[in-house]
């Protein structure tokens, strides 16, 4: 006689139960040989809910996919390409200290410089205008060849009288320099 296409209640059990044992042995011959069930992927970009930039992290395969890839937000990893990353991530951090060292070169320079800024004053030495921080960029680029952004020099107000005075220049983030500008009367 033909099986009837129905099933009872034990039989669904029966069959959860199995599926169940195949999945639990499906996963111990993924562990058993060494492969892994979820895929790794190395991130290309900050991802906000993942990580930063060259991390590898562990995603689901339609994550990855479906929204990783096609956005260009990571890339899969392998072998060649975590070697790559780590020495992307290497040379990154290499440049950064050179960076941090060139800013410390410079501090110093900045350090040791006195800027002579002549404007064109009245008898009580007051300007015919005001030296401003371009003016103060202007100079430092004119005499140690060092290309400051105008906002990177802090002053409170535009010089407005001659003499002397100490200028904070931020060189590169946390590295900063005081200057020593003279405003002195143009003939």
């Amino acid at each position: 006689m033909r099986e009837s296409w129905r099933c009872s209640p034990t039989s669904l059990k029966a069959a959860g139960s199995a599926a169940v044992a195949t999945g639990i042995a499906i996963a111990a011959t993924a562990t058993a040989t060494g492969s892994r069930a979820v895929p790794q992927a190395i991130l290309l970009k900050d991802v906000e809910s993942l990580g930063e930039r060259g991390a590898v992290v562990d995603v689901s395969a339609g994550y990855l996919r479906n929204y990783l890839l096609p956005r260009r937000l990571a890339e899969a990893a392998t072998a060649g390409s975590i070697q790559a990353a780590q020495r992307r991530r290497e040379a990154a951090e290499q440049a950064k200290r050179e960076a941090e060292e060139r800013a410390q070169e410079s501090a110093t320079l900045l350090g040791r410089t006195v800027l002579t800024i002549p404007q064109q004053a009245g008898e009580d030495g007051r300007l015919f205008g005001s030296v401003t921080a371009q003016d103060i960029a202007d100079a430092i680029r004119d005499a140690r060849g060092i290309r400051i952004d105008r906002r990177k020099i802090h002053l409170a107000d535009p010089l407005r009288q001659t003499g002397t005075y100490m200028v904070d220049v931020e060189v590169a983030d946390g590295v900063t320099a005081a200057v020593k500008t003279m405003v002195v009367p143009a003939n």
